[in-house]
């Protein structure tokens, strides 16, 4: 069965993203499973119900932004919202497991923001519903936990890295002789190469899907 990673793009959320400083405390009774630590469930974060508003996360989905504190290295955790008025105005709870392992302690200081994209592995019966689709095909967002939501299709790679194009029709792979993006990035005006690109087609050895939320 194939294992395709979805990229999901939300073209609303904006440029110059809201974020919100913090306090992310980890939760012994938020899990971090082996679904979680293989991307293909999203790990929850618990937030009130404001904070959900301050930030506009529309689709439930939110980056939270940290400092390793020994190492002052930027870590983020994409997560999927549970709202819980318990929790504090300007508090995050998270997994306290996946807390500790990316930054060595329980609690810091962070900063929460709507996600402008995200990803999610498929590996199930869910992955035929993206075979056979082209760039420009939609596909319901539920099979990726997002309701009421159309996905574009807008392109994609295989395992060795070679980009789909939409000009070039069918499941295939060839050489091709490109003067634009994807698959070659002319340094000189007129430039042309010939690079190996796939066909607009998802096939079952794509291995990512790159796709964006549908606004009306």
């Amino acid at each position: 069965m194939p294992d395709y990673k979805i990229v999901i793009s939300d073209p609303e959320a904006p440029k110059k993203m809201k974020s919100i400083k913090v306090k992310v405390i980890g939760d012994p009774d938020l899990p971090f499973t082996d679904k979680m630590k293989d991307q293909l469930e999203l790990p929850i974060a618990k937030l009130n119900s404001k904070l959900v508003g301050e930030i506009d996360a529309k689709h439930g989905v939110i980056v939270v932004r940290m400092r390793r504190p020994d190492t002052g290295d930027k870590v983020k955790m994409f997560c999927k919202v549970l709202v819980d008025d318990s929790v504090p105005e300007n508090t995050v709870k998270v997994s306290l497991a996946r807390l500790i392992d990316l930054t060595g302690t329980q609690e810091l200081d962070g900063e929460v923001f709507r996600a402008p994209a995200w990803q999610i592995r498929v590996n199930d019966e869910r992955t035929s519903a993206f075979i056979g689709l082209k760039i420009g095909d939609e596909v319901s967002g539920e099979i990726v936990g997002l309701k009421n939501v159309k996905l574009v299709i807008t392109g994609g790679s295989d395992i060795s890295g070679f980009p789909m194009r939409p000009d070039i029709p069918g499941p295939v792979k060839k050489k091709a002789l490109l003067s634009n993006p994807p698959g070659f990035h002319p340094r000189e005006n007129g430039e042309r190469r010939r690079k190996t690109v796939r066909g607009n087609t998802i096939a079952p050895d794509i291995v990512q899907i790159n796709t964006r939320i549908k606004y009306e």
